[in-house]
């Protein structure tokens, strides 16, 4: 998790360069007020301007101040749960460590919890499923990469947990660990689904979409962003896959420094898997081959091969050529696990 350390008073400063040297589960960059910074930090005057310059440029803010400031800086830029970054508020004692925003999706609750074991601090947490030890389906969705199509729905299933109400669940996917709140199975007025079908099997259904599409693409040489994004729309669109679905991009080796492909992904923030000539030819399945692309690049698909080695699922799309970009997509497979927790 990349996080934004913002500080105000000389006790802020010497938090923030503790917890920026010691938490290793994110990469922190320091904010010092003006006054109380030191060469590794960067200085700043107005909180407003800072925080307008950089709140959807990190995954979280972690301010180390009065609460007030924090809800106050942020107040102006909040659009919504799914998108927000975690904001989390630290008194300038360190005695206390409180996530204010996306305790959930945004992983702020997880976060607090890892900063108060650090610096010897009281985590402060009011969301009503954790206080209560309840199952919460934003947690859940999170910690599983899993797309929440409807945030009134996932309200609706919190609220029916809290209430002690029978809430369902249904899942295309294999699944362990479910907590004493859900119950296997339809019958239920509120429940949740798991999977890409049309269904709804509740009255009131939550709806999770995997995110588990990996992209293989291959590419003549100089191709542009914009002839990418047109062949993976169209192959997706053919196949009926949300674009949201995708993951990863995946690829040959000999594709690490187009340009193209490289601005695709930064403009989607996927990562992208470069694999050898050997280890697509060594991948095994059923693959459209080609003579010519194997004396030009070692593999006899690149697009497929990829797709299938870096997922470890099956072939969902088969190579699909436009423009000179050629797409084809797997299924990475998918288990989902109710005790699994992750920033």
């Amino acid at each position: 998790m990349k996080a934004a350390i913002i500080s105000y008073t000389e006790n802020g400063r010497l938090l923030s360069e503790r917890i920026a040297a010691e938490a290793d589960f994110m990469s922190a960059e320091r904010y010092c007020y003006y006054s109380h910074t030191d060469r590794d930090a960067r200085s700043f005057v107005g909180t407003q301007k800072l925080t307008g310059d950089i709140f959807t440029k990190y995954e979280a803010l972690i301010f180390v101040c009065a609460s007030g400031i924090a809800v106050r800086a942020v107040a102006p830029y909040l659009r919504s749960k799914q998108t927000d970054p975690a904001v989390i508020v630290i008194d300038d004692c360190g005695r206390f460590v409180i996530p204010i925003l996306s305790g959930h999706l945004g992983g702020a609750n997880v976060l607090a919890l890892l900063l108060s074991e650090l610096i010897d601090a009281q985590a402060v947490i009011t969301t009503a499923t954790d206080t209560g030890g309840r199952f919460s389906p934003d947690s859940f969705a999170k910690a599983n990469d899993l797309l929440i199509s409807d945030m009134q729905a996932a309200k609706s299933v919190a609220a029916a947990v809290l209430d002690g109400e029978t809430v369902g669940f249904v899942s295309d996917y294999e699944y362990m660990g479910m907590p004493d709140d859900l119950t296997p199975g339809t019958g239920a007025r509120t429940g949740i689904y798991v999977g890409c079908d049309n269904r709804l099997p509740f009255p009131e259904t939550l709806k999770l979409i995997p995110r588990n599409i990996v992209l293989g693409i291959g590419c003549r040489r100089g191709a542009d962003c914009e002839s990418i994004e047109i062949a993976v729309r169209a192959a997706l669109a053919s196949a009926r896959i949300p674009f949201d679905r995708v993951e990863r991009i995946a690829t040959i080796d000999l594709k690490a420094d187009e340009r193209g492909l490289i601005a695709f992904c930064r403009k989607h923030g996927l990562g992208v898997t470069f694999c050898t000539p050997q280890e697509l030819m060594e991948t095994e399945g059923d693959f459209t081959r080609s003579h010519f692309v194997r004396t030009v690049t070692g593999a006899d698909n690149v697009c497929e091969r990829s797709a299938v080695r870096c997922s470890g699922g099956k072939l969902i799309i088969r190579k699909t050529a436009h423009d000179g970009v050629t797409v084809a997509a797997a299924e990475r497979p998918v288990v989902l696990d109710f005790e699994k927790v992750v920033l």
